[in-house]
């Protein structure tokens, strides 16, 4: 048996043919920046996150870089972030000239430690960039409570985390502006690049909207120097169907994340992921740990099943960032776990067997 990581085409046909109806009408229209089906997804995102608006722009990446534009954090200032965490998230902070300060992660659910990341605020800080990981979110709570101690900008990075909640908190809810991500893996997936900032600051949408399209908040008139980072019309356009299904979508990978962790009970060292108490987590990811990482790997993909490494090189120890110095030993936590994870197969549409396949495979991998 063959198991993709993702099965991108394991599509419902209603929603196919909910998808064309859709596209067809942007077609149809030739409006295809900025047009209405923008604003209507970002309407209906925002109202989804508990928030008042939303705003879409090009990446997930871009809807970082853009928060902190707009908050005017820059060269001399310091964000502070986690090293376990896709490279977006220290880019966004270093493309605008300010310095990405890295803290270590929980033991348990592999997000921000509140405690280290007290210890690392300086005079220079600005803002914290908490990461909502593998569709599970920081406690927030603790963040929060820091952050307004030191006056401090919450930016949560929520590009894993479309619907996840803690303690009833919606994900892009909690902070001062979240940014998400719409690549097409992810649980609200676009069918290319895409992203959008959730926000109830006034005053910040309209400086991202004007942002995001040339510094301009009427046409021709260019207040600032801005970017082109518009969220596609396309794009928005199958979004806004795509996020009808979300919680359907997020409940069906709870079910398999309960299904894995029942049948992985007592294989090997597998230790499955953590749920923080209060939290509903969309399991973006499943992430397991083991101490024969490579060599399980290995053999999964031996018996047809794919499965991928999240990530395998911290930030601290990518060669974009040598010049800062960061040698290995600086987050042992972290490093230990980039030599110990390991993503299982999950997807809306994966099959009870399916899951059994990947689950015997383990345990013939540890009887052998």
């Amino acid at each position: 048996m063959h198991i993709p990581f993702l099965d991108l085409k394991n599509q419902p046909p209603e929603l196919r043919n909910d998808i064309r109806s859709a596209v067809d009408q942007v077609l149809a229209d030739c409006n295809f920046i900025l047009g209405k089906p923008v604003a209507d997804f970002e309407s209906a995102f925002a109202a989804y996150c508990d928030c008042k608006y939303g705003i879409g722009v090009a990446s997930g990446l871009d809807a970082l870089k853009l928060i902190l534009r707009a908050m005017e954090i820059g060269p001399g200032d310091e964000v502070i972030t986690v090293s376990h965490t896709f490279i977006a998230t220290a880019l966004a902070i270093s493309s605008v000239g300010a310095a990405p300060v890295l803290v270590e992660v929980d033991p348990a659910t592999f997000t921000m430690n509140p405690q280290a990341f007290e210890a690392a605020i300086t005079v220079r800080t600005k803002a914290v960039m908490p990461v909502h990981l593998y569709g599970q979110t920081v406690a927030m709570e603790p963040i929060l409570a820091i952050a307004r101690r030191h006056g401090l900008k919450v930016i949560e990075d929520a590009c894993q985390a479309h619907g996840a909640c803690c303690n009833g908190r919606k994900a892009g809810s909690a902070g001062d502006a979240a940014a998400f991500s719409f690549y097409p893996g992810k649980n609200l997936g676009a069918y290319g690049d895409g992203g959008a900032v959730t926000t109830s600051d006034t005053v910040l949408a309209d400086r991202i909207r004007t942002l995001r399209n040339y510094g301009s908040a009427k046409k021709y008139y260019h207040d600032e120097l801005g970017e082109n980072s518009r969220l596609d019309t396309l794009q928005a356009a199958v979004l806004g169907v795509k996020l009808n299904g979300l919680d359907q979508g997020n409940a069906a990978r709870r079910a398999a994340a309960a299904l894995y962790t029942e049948q992985l009970r007592g294989a090997g060292d597998i230790i499955t992921p953590a749920v923080r108490p209060g939290s509903e987590h969309v399991f973006h990811l499943y992430v397991v740990q083991t101490g024969r990482r490579d060599a399980l790997q290995k053999y999964l993909l031996e018996q047809g099943v794919e499965c991928l490494i999240h990530y395998p090189v911290p930030v601290h120890l990518q060669k974009a960032y040598a010049s800062k110095g960061w040698k290995a030993g600086a987050f042992p936590l972290t490093e230990q776990l980039a030599g110990r994870i390991l993503s299982l197969p999950i997807f809306p549409g994966i099959t009870g067997e399916q899951i059994e396949y990947v689950c015997n495979a383990i345990r013939a991998f540890y009887r052998n």
